[in-house]
């Protein structure tokens, strides 16, 4: 409501007028009783009620034969001028050029015949009201209907409906029905279920109703902004929704912009001589444009109309209002058009295709945006829709407040697959919240070793260390995922590709990698991963600021007293090829790989945690007997190795294998675990978890279960028996690996 915007939104509405794009008419709207106003298509919500479906007869003139309609509102036959039945419905063709009689009035109607009728409806034949029904309406305009509003404003009777006057129309529902009932006219009444429109502003059901509005003539003014996006002009992400766009611009209508509320823009219409009216910026226009009319006008006969515009004709002009506009403005010279809007599909047509319009139109034909980006609706964590009324509204503000505002951004970030709405729940955000923990503790573990990003440069390229030389590596192909992902709109493979480099690779291996460095007596060595680790954790902050904005920007500050610029300033990373060093980090990832395998073994065998197994070698080639030496006091302090030798003669007894590359890896239990007791606890666990695939398999092939359980519940129930399955096979795995050591 800033001066500056409401002048841009007078002089469009005065332009347009002025070109004959906006006029004044009667025409049918949808009309709220309760607050007295017209309301926006995107205002009224749709919900399936149980109502009744009243079958009403009519008598024909001059005949004996009779007419049934189909209504579930009776109270409008008042309002009727015509009946209407399909020309190819064999039952009435007798009826063609004779008229019907309202039952209760005794006026008379006719009989037409139009294709849009469905003969499978009802009785195939329906009762025309034009002025409160928009189908109605638009049949009443063909076969050139007189259209009777029987409606007061605030949903009572008025004179025209000639009986009920001043009754509330629901009032006159059940009377109505009660009257033709008692004159034979009722044939029957039947239980039904349709969708009624309801008032999102008053929960009050809306009524169709011609209303003397202010029109936006859309069809010549659409044209530009249809062919943009259906040629490419401007991008739609999800490519899906650009079918949606189309069927809404090429079925356009005129665009009702007034509203009868007490707060608004004000329409710039000013009467005079009871409704004679001209259009103008200001009062002062106003007199001089009504004076070329009628020369005795003054200022004070000038009546400013008290309808406001509806918010969406303001919001359309966003891009370039804010922007100084129709002032040609330094900021309207740099930032139009904009770059990437982002929007929910639900308003790709109210606002995003209104902005295009109107953007074209006033902007020399210069689109507001070149891409706009469709966001999923997130709902709570059973998929249902968010309602106060259901309780399960989520507070964003709230988990904020209880898990931070990061954790938040990055969860929803995470989920967000184009195409797919978010499932929502407090345990998602909380799992992200210990994300940037685990970040933080990474940064502090830097921190402590001095790993930080100190004045002058660090090459990459120049590192030796095998260890250094995959983390490089790996971090180039982490920043090179997230900004594809990030190019492409796909958040959540972004924010995925950041979390697993961060979270696995970074905190979880390559710490645990280093930490035996910073204990050597090699500062050539010490000070090459100091570099590394500050120069992979600016890559980590760098690529997931966007996502956790806060927590990154704090560490960015908290690691280095150098720094020249802000995180949010700081130059995005690109992907140096040269730093892909496949070669030099195979020891590395076969590393890796042996030490997860010997983890999982140990798990699997109820090894406890703090024993120090013995492990032998056989198979192994030179390259891997050299890994192994470069590597011993990272295996053994990792994998939990007393010692680390290769096998001479046989396998001892009550070993386990675990095979990686061309070696064998032998694991004596025999004196660790008690294997028959470990079987016998597995064989029980095993038996249990089958017990359980078998009631929750029954759950889901019962018919009853399925026909009546949510869908939510159904879809809990398949996970969970993938997951039992899965843990069924992992266990099953570990019994097969005891059986071999007996």
């Amino acid at each position: 409501m800033d001066d500056s915007m409401n002048e841009s939104v007078i002089k469009v509405f005065v332009d347009l007028h002025n070109k004959g794009l906006i006029y004044r008419g009667i025409r049918m709207v949808n009309w709220d009783p309760s607050a007295k106003t017209a309301i926006s298509d995107e205002e009224v919500i749709f919900k399936e009620v149980n109502s009744h479906l009243y079958f009403i007869e009519y008598s024909i003139q001059k005949s004996s034969d009779k007419i049934t309609i189909a209504t579930t509102r009776p109270e409008t036959i008042l309002g009727d001028t015509a009946i209407c039945v399909n020309p190819n419905d064999k039952r009435y063709q007798h009826l063609k050029g004779k008229k019907a009689i309202i039952p209760l009035l005794d006026r008379e109607i006719p009989i037409i015949f139009d294709e849009y009728v469905d003969m499978e409806f009802g009785t195939g034949a329906l009762k025309i009201t034009p002025a409160h029904d928009i189908n109605d309406y638009e049949i009443g305009d063909k076969h050139s209907l007189e259209s009777i509003d029987i409606l007061n404003d605030d949903g009572t009777l008025n004179k025209s409906a000639k009986l009920y006057i001043g009754e509330d129309r629901f009032d006159v529902r059940e009377k109505i029905s009660v009257d033709l009932k008692k004159i034979g006219a009722l044939i029957k009444k039947e239980e039904y279920k349709n969708k009624v429109g309801f008032s999102e502003r008053t929960n009050t059901i809306i009524e169709p109703k011609l209303s003397m509005q202010w029109f936006f003539k859309l069809e010549e003014i659409s044209k530009p902004a249809l062919e943009n996006i259906m040629n490419d002009g401007i991008q739609l992400h999800p490519a899906k929704f650009k079918n949606t766009y189309r069927h809404w611009m090429e079925n356009i209508k005129d665009w009702c912009v007034s509203r009868q509320l007490w707060w608004g823009q004000q329409i710039p219409a000013y009467f005079y001589d009871g409704n004679k009216y001209v259009i103008a910026e200001n009062k002062v226009e106003a007199l001089r444009k009504a004076k070329l009319l009628k020369a005795d006008i003054r200022i004070e006969d000038l009546r400013q109309d008290e309808d406001v515009l509806d918010t969406w004709f303001s919001s359309a002009l966003w891009p370039f209002s804010t922007l100084g506009w129709p002032d040609k403005t330094e900021d309207l010279k740099k930032y139009y058009p904009t770059n990437v809007l982002v929007t929910g599909f639900d308003i790709i047509f109210f606002w995003v295709a209104r902005m295009m319009m109107d953007g074209i139109h006033f902007m020399d034909g210069e689109v507001p945006f070149d891409t706009v980006y469709v966001h999923a609706l997130v709902r709570d964590e059973n998929g249902a829709k968010m309602s106060k009324s259901k309780g399960n509204i989520i507070d964003p503000l709230e988990i904020a407040d209880k898990y931070g505002a990061d954790a938040l951004r990055f969860t929803l970030a995470s989920m967000e697959a184009q195409g797919r709405d978010i499932k929502m729940s407090d345990k998602r955000v909380e799992g992200y919240r210990n994300f940037g923990t685990k970040l933080w503790n990474a940064s502090k573990f830097c921190e402590m070793n001095n790993c930080f990003t100190k004045k002058g440069t660090f090459n990459p390229g120049t590192v030796s260390l095998p260890v250094n030389k995959w983390i490089i590596s790996e971090a180039e192909k982490s920043t090179f995922k997230v900004t594809q992902a990030l190019e492409k709109f796909k958040y959540n493979e972004a924010a995925s590709a950041i979390y697993h480099f961060t979270w696995g690779t970074f905190c979880d291996w390559y710490i645990e990698l280093i930490k035996t460095q910073f204990y050597s007596e090699d500062e050539g060595k010490i000070d090459e991963t100091r570099k590394t680790a500050a120069w992979v954790l600016d890559q980590i902050l760098k690529t997931l600021h966007p996502f956790m904005p806060f927590i990154t920007e704090e560490l960015w500050q908290k690691l280095s007293g150098t720094r020249k610029t802000d995180l949010i300033l700081a130059p995005w990373p690109i992907l140096n090829e040269d730093n892909l060093n496949e070669t030099g980090t195979k020891e590395i990832e076969w590393l890796i790989s042996l030490i997860s395998d010997i983890r999982t073994a140990r798990a699997e065998m109820n090894v406890p945690a703090g024993a120090k197994l013995d492990m032998f070698i056989s198979g192994a080639s030179i390259d891997t007997v050299l890994s192994l030496a470069s590597q011993d006091s990272v295996l053994k302090r990792l994998a939990r190795l007393e010692t680390i030798s290769k096998l001479e003669g046989e396998v001892p007894n009550g070993s386990i294998s675990v095979v990686v590359g061309e070696a064998t890896y032998y694991l004596p239990l025999a004196d660790i675990i008690d294997i028959d007791a470990e079987k016998a606890r597995l064989l029980k666990g095993l038996e249990k978890i089958q017990k359980e695939i078998i009631s929750v398999s029954g759950r889901l092939n019962n018919d009853s279960f399925v026909s009546k359980a949510p869908k939510h519940v159904i879809e809990e129930n398949k996970r969970g028996l993938e997951e039992t399955k899965e843990k069924a096979s992992k266990t099953q795995q570990a019994i097969d690996r005891l059986i071999s050591m007996q």
